[in-house]
């Protein structure tokens, strides 16, 4: 059901062990063997993670192709069950175009440089987010590959008088327009068809396809069960009309699955996104980047010469900028690069800051929750039951305080200390302990028991059966393991070992 004006262009069957048999446009394929998107190859799903979880080796290529994948999904179905939406071919080619280059902007260990490095680096940015260097990058993806000519063939507006397509696709990648009072700004498609911007990336309730295959792909590889069922979404949402616009609403039964969404995202932050390790090995990596970042010199275009701060500007450098800098820096003999170079040699060593505690604090604190907020869920998210699908209406508040727990979010810091002298560590922590004692702070529920567990351990007259001796290990395919802390360090904590995780088992990812 796609355009298609030439017959020797075959879709491409791709495997995937969460979706199986993936079967993708010709002009996707097109897009995906561009040097522009194969780097996406050489950038971890889930950063830092990686260094904590050995099964989480997964990469946004791959995220990037299941997203397209499940937006051509989520449009076919829509069509298929309400052909009066009028959703062509050239509409689903579009927002699988929008899936599959949604994460084309992401920079090395993905947070670490958005959020992280480039703040700290680069002050003078206004923006620097990650949806709009999607959009430069696709921009460079498609003039430097000749792509405009393709996707006309295939019957898209791209160039001329008439970009409608061109403004759709980047309109959904960029994604910030989808509100309310700014509704009325889009040009890619009419006001009846705005129900498609909330396939890919829907800032409006969170519920898309991104979440979709990411909480799906990182509970797989982290070996996390996971209740939530997107497949059940896709067969039970529909488009209702709400106040004068098309929105996606789903079946009102349901409902727990979604709030299961949002529970297991929340679950994955805690386990490992927020994992404390996870966190500090990214802190390291960001302090190793401002580093070397002066002393890194990448080409780009017309000749020009970019540092790892400036290459956000340039898409050319862009694309050559992935973690592999993370091994140049390694095997570098320069001296410049000297401090940077030890600091990734002691995660490689797993000579780490040390965490000296978790605490709450009411005017300082990070905050995890479940990506959107209970009132979020009562005005933003529309329902329909089977007997009236053509009347949306939200769930009373009540309905949704018996789904979810009483708190839906977390507020804490961390203190992390970057000497890792023994000694030193231990005053230290003494010095932490007693401005914890001063300030009052109040531990509950499982904060209680972490906080009780560690101050045990650093006690010399207490002892906490195991807990010095094993280090717990999550991994897909065998759960959770234990190895002896003595024989991780000195087998898995060494550079030799470290290797292997640049080195794929049955060669290099299929297409």
């Amino acid at each position: 059901m796609y355009p298609e004006n030439n017959i020797t262009d075959l879709r491409q069957l791709i495997p995937d062990q969460l979706h199986c048999l993936r079967e993708l446009h010709p002009l996707l394929v097109k897009i995906i063997d561009t040097p522009q998107f194969q780097r996406l190859r050489n950038i971890k799903q889930l950063g830092g993670a990686y260094f904590v979880f050995p099964g989480a080796s997964h990469n946004r290529f791959e995220h990037s192709l299941g997203v397209a994948y499940l937006a051509g999904q989520f449009a076919e179905a829509l069509s298929t069950k309400q052909p009066e939406l009028n959703i062509t071919p050239k509409d689903i080619l579009c927002v699988q175009i929008a899936g599959l280059c949604h994460d084309l902007g992401q920079g090395p260990f993905s947070i670490v440089f958005e959020e992280m490095f480039i703040p700290e680096r680069r002050a003078d940015l206004s923006d620097c987010r990650r949806k709009e260097i999607s959009v430069k990058m696709f921009d460079h993806l498609l003039s430097t590959n000749n792509l405009h000519s393709s996707m006309k063939n295939y019957g898209l507006n791209v160039d001329g008088q008439n970009e409608s397509d061109l403004v759709f696709i980047k309109e959904m990648i960029r994604g910030h327009l989808n509100t309310d009072e700014t509704q009325d700004q889009f040009m890619g498609r009419t006001k009846d068809k705005y129900f498609l911007y909330e396939i890919v990336e829907n800032e409006k309730n969170g519920i898309d396809v991104d979440k979709f295959d990411y909480i799906a792909r990182d509970s797989y590889y982290l070996g996390i069960q996971s209740s939530f069922d997107h497949r059940r979404c896709l067969v039970f949402a529909r488009v209702c009309r709400v106040d004068g616009i098309n929105h996606i609403c789903f079946r009102d039964k349901e409902v727990s699955n979604l709030y299961s969404m949002f529970q297991i995202r929340s679950l994955l932050h805690r386990t490992a996104y927020q994992h404390k390790t996870t966190r500090i090995i990214e802190v390291m990596i960001k302090d190793a980047l401002l580093q070397a970042g002066e002393c890194i010199r990448i080409e780009g275009s017309e000749g020009k010469i970019f540092s790892l701060s400036t290459a956000i500007g340039d898409m050319e450098a862009y694309t050559k900028l992935t973690e592999n800098i993370i091994e140049e820096a390694i095997n570098s003999s320069s001296k410049e690069m000297g401090e940077a170079k030890t600091l990734l040699l002691k995660i490689v060593s797993r000579q780490i800051y040390k965490c000296l505690g978790k605490m709450k604090n009411p005017t300082m604190h990070f905050t995890m929750d479940y990506g959107i907020t209970e009132n979020e869920l009562i005005e933003n998210v529309f329902f329909y039951k089977k007997n009236q699908p053509d009347k949306p209406f939200n769930l009373r508040e009540d309905e949704v305080s018996m789904l979810l727990p009483k708190c839906s979010s977390e507020q804490f810091i961390r203190v992390y200390y970057k000497n890792i002298n023994e000694e030193v560590v231990e005053t230290a922590q003494k010095h932490f302990d007693k401005w914890l004692s001063e300030l009052k702070v109040i531990f509950t529920g499982s904060d209680q028991d972490e906080y009780i567990r560690e101050t045990a351990q650093r006690m010399p007259n207490i002892r906490l059966s195991g807990v010095e001796e094993k280090r717990n290990i999550t991994e897909k395919i065998h759960g959770y393991s234990e190895g002896h802390e003595r024989q991780l360090f000195d087998t898995g904590g060494s550079q030799g070992w470290e290797r292997c995780r640049h080195m794929i088992h049955c060669g290099d990812h299929p297409k």
